[in-house]
């Protein structure tokens, strides 16, 4: 066999199994040695093809694929820095856990560290940052070469969806020339006895049932603290909704929801579901007044840090930490508990062991519920009272902006915080998403975009203009493929949350190195990529282009200009607000 037909088998092999396990999307970027792997990918009509020729942007819409659907995305490129120019999105997918299958091709051995062009160490490139490393063998015509491929190629999308899920790295090595003779090329290859359709190794896992004695314990445990929390934090199963809401009835608990958590939106109950804690706890007299006993934890560490300081302020407290990815989710360092089982199971498990629990007092839940309720009027009409486009309110206001099934995306630093301050629960379904793993601003845009392909409704991105600045790139596949999307650029000319942050005292280095304004026009940069450029100065601006955004097909952007400065005083307005609001009903409730 010569060595380009070797090389399509080799492809071909291990192409064909990744379909035949689930594979629906690749996104490739072009270059020559990455040839017999590309071809075999665009002319399977199983794998639908993404081409991007930034690789940095092609791997972070990859990760938004996989991470919308559950389902591992192929990536491919093809030697030298390319493959380290897919590493920023490897990091995010391991940290997230998001399923990946990262193919980077590769020069042979004889053509490594010697000096040949476009040859770096490809080995293990990725370090701790993939599930499983392996490289294939140079492809000739050995005994059993296609069974190894296949094999590697199941074992491979398996170990993508193992527990945790998360990215994958395979290395191509292929000797030129890289395709075969058109006389001597096959159309076809061996499936050995598998029937069609089927992968060559199936791999199945069963249910993280929980322990029943342990639940049994655990419920008594629980029987015996009536102050406890629910904590909600970012994760994305919409499963988890109602049987979490039916154990929190069932303890007297309160819950904490995250901004991206699905407990905050849709039809399910949400008469216990907080959604104002960031707000409401940055009140230190509130907090010691209202010490818990037990905080029971899903999905990662909550986005707000006053969250996070007023867990840390009661380490006494019984910590149990739920989590279906055997993880170590507790940067706190606070749990007793790691409990490893599906949180469905878990919820439904510990409900019907406290079947028989009494008819508890709902006190504590309710100074929860009542200072819930007054945070929300004191955001609303500090809100209300602001003159000017404030970043908070555009989140209170896409609140009611988006429809059903709408899929809200946010960047980093300060959109995610405003998502969790001021994007209030609501009977609408909306998924909201984030790029939490590394909690980077890098590749939001990429991302989005990648997660609006699986989505079923409409695509919004809430982004800042850094983050927008740093994956522009991005845009050029809304631009191919005639993605829609609608994205609120806020612009505040540079870094906003370092104005937050004890740097801003440093007044004499603070613009240069963390307020880094840029100055930049982003309107051309918009057309540039065939969008739909707005800028809103009003709110009646804001909610009539977010309307048109959402209603018309292809790329819009929103742009909404605020400053830095004038931010975080609005932002301490709102907590003023909140905690004046919070001592007044403390004083009221004292008053006989």
């Amino acid at each position: 066999m010569s060595i380009g037909l070797a090389n399509r088998a080799v492809a071909q092999a291990f192409v064909d199994e990744l379909a035949r396990c689930g594979v629906r999307h690749a996104c490739v970027s072009p270059g020559s040695r990455s040839t017999p792997l590309a071809l075999v990918l665009a002319e399977d009509p199983r794998i639908r093809v993404w081409i991007h020729p930034d690789e940095r942007s092609g791997s972070f819409f990859a990760l938004g694929l996989a991470k919308a659907s559950g389902i591992p995305v192929v990536l491919l490129c093809t030697s030298g820095t390319a493959a380290a120019n897919f590493f920023p999105a490897v990091v995010e997918a391991a940290y997230a856990r998001v399923p990946l299958l990262v193919l980077t091709a590769d020069r042979p051995p004889e053509l490594r560290d010697n000096g040949a062009p476009q040859a770096i160490d490809q080995s293990r490139l990725y370090g701790v940052h993939v599930r499983w490393y392996t490289e294939l063998p140079v492809p000739d015509s050995s005994p059993g070469i296609e069974r190894h491929v296949r094999v590697t190629a199941c074992r491979a999308f398996a170990a993508a969806l193992g527990i945790p899920a998360g990215p994958v790295h395979l290395n191509f090595p292929f000797r030129e020339p890289l395709l075969p003779d058109p006389a001597d090329l096959v159309t076809s290859m061996q499936v050995g006895d598998r029937p069609d359709g089927e992968p060559y190794v199936r791999v199945t896992r069963g249910p993280r049932i929980p322990d029943s004695t342990q639940i049994r314990q655990m419920a008594a445990d629980l029987d015996a603290r009536h102050r406890g929390l629910i904590v909600s934090g970012p994760q994305d199963d919409g499963r988890l909704a109602e049987p979490l809401v039916r154990l929190a009835h069932r303890l007297g608990y309160p819950v904490l929801a995250d901004g991206l958590s699905p407990l905050r939106t849709g039809p399910h109950d949400r008469s216990l579901v907080i959604d104002t804690y960031d707000a409401s706890l940055r009140d230190p007299v509130w907090c010691d007044a209202h010490e818990p006993e037990v905080i029971l934890r899903f999905g990662a560490m909550p986005t707000s840090k006053p969250l996070v300081q007023y867990l840390a302020h009661f380490p006494q407290a019984r910590h149990i930490v739920v989590d279906d990815g055997e993880g170590w989710r507790d940067s706190s360092l606070l749990a007793a508990e790691m409990v490893y089982a599906d949180p469905v199971a878990f919820c439904d498990q510990l409900d019907a062991a406290l079947a028989q629990r009494p008819n508890l007092s709902m006190g504590w839940a309710q100074e929860w519920l009542d200072a819930h309720a007054r945070t929300q009027r004191a955001i609303s009409d500090t809100l209300t009272g602001m003159s000017g486009m404030f970043e908070g309110r555009i989140f209170a206001e896409l609140r009611g902006l988006l429809p059903d099934g709408a899929t809200l995306f946010v960047g980093n630093s300060m959109p995610v915080r405003d998502l969790d301050t001021f994007f209030g629960a609501t009977d609408t379904a909306i998924r909201t998403l984030c790029n939490r793993g590394a909690n980077g601003i890098d590749g939001v845009i990429s991302t989005a975009l990648g997660a609006g392909v699986e989505c079923t409704g409409p695509l919004v991105l809430a982004i800042g203009d850094l983050s927008f600045y740093h994956d522009m790139n991005g845009l050029l596949a809304a631009k191919q493929y005639g993605l829609n999307a609608t994205i609120v650029l806020i612009n505040n000319d540079g870094g906003g949350i370092f104005s937050f942050l004890p740097q801003a005292e440093h007044r004499e280095h603070f613009e240069t190195l963390y307020g880094t304004p840029h100055g930049l026009d982003f309107r051309d940069a918009v057309r540039l990529y065939g969008g739909d450029y707005m800028r809103a100065d009003t709110w009646s601006d804001f909610r009539a282009a977010m309307v048109r955004g959402i209603a018309s097909p292809g790329l819009t952007v929103v742009e909404v200009r605020t400053d830095r400065e004038g931010n975080v005083r609005l932002h301490r307005d709102v907590w003023a607000a909140v905690a004046e609001a919070l001592q007044a009903g403390v004083c009221a409730e004292a008053t006989p």
